[in-house]
């Protein structure tokens, strides 16, 4: 278990912070811009949890605020063996699976896409859109620093697996109230 009693160490003071292992890292490594991203997704979706919404999506995304503290910890943890242990915690294939599966089972209540959709809609579900746009810019950033230093591949798997949950999500929050919020390609042309 974790225990913080002092918030600030000075450590970081310098433009440097520690990983999982104890070695430190610029905070301008791309491995640390990950790990930002991530938890600014995260932020996002506890935003969005601000909002009303059922309580199994409630459920859903909680498991999902979980998993991201342990995807940053995975990121923050240097090394080639991805393997999970009692010291190291790796995002793992079932629970990308897990992913897979409420996105199927999400995606049954709704039609098939028949245009691109706009973020918004109702508050919940365009705050979820913009959980979603972080948790993309996470992906992206992420394979950024797996290009500089391997990274769990099951991570970046994860990453882009939560970023489709979130777009499924938006739009059932959507279909309960005034329905997706469609993209008209050149509306504006003649204003």
């Amino acid at each position: 278990m974790v225990k913080l009693t002092k918030i600030y160490t000075r450590t970081g003071d310098a433009g440097e912070t520690g990983l999982v292992d104890g070695s430190r890292l610029s905070k301008a490594h791309p491995r640390m811009e990950a790990i930002g991203d991530i938890d600014e997704a995260n932020s996002a979706i506890g935003v969005a949890l601000t909002h009303p919404m059922a309580e199994p999506v409630r459920a859903m995304l909680g498991r999902i605020q979980n998993e991201l503290f342990d995807l940053g910890a995975d990121v923050a943890t240097p090394g080639e063996d991805f393997a999970p242990s009692e010291m190291t915690l790796r995002v793992l294939p079932e629970q990308v699976a897990r992913l897979e599966r409420e996105i199927d089972a999400m995606n049954e209540r709704l039609e098939p896409l028949r245009s691109f959709i706009l973020p918004g809609g109702d508050p919940a579900a365009a705050a979820l859109h913009l959980a979603r746009a972080i948790t993309r810019r996470a992906e992206r950033a992420a394979v950024a620093a797996h290009a500089a230093t391997p990274l769990n591949p099951v991570a970046l798997e994860y990453l882009n697996r939560l970023s489709d949950h979130l777009f499924v999500l938006c739009r059932l929050a959507n279909l309960d109230q005034s329905g997706d919020v469609l993209w008209v390609p050149g509306a504006t042309r003649g204003s």
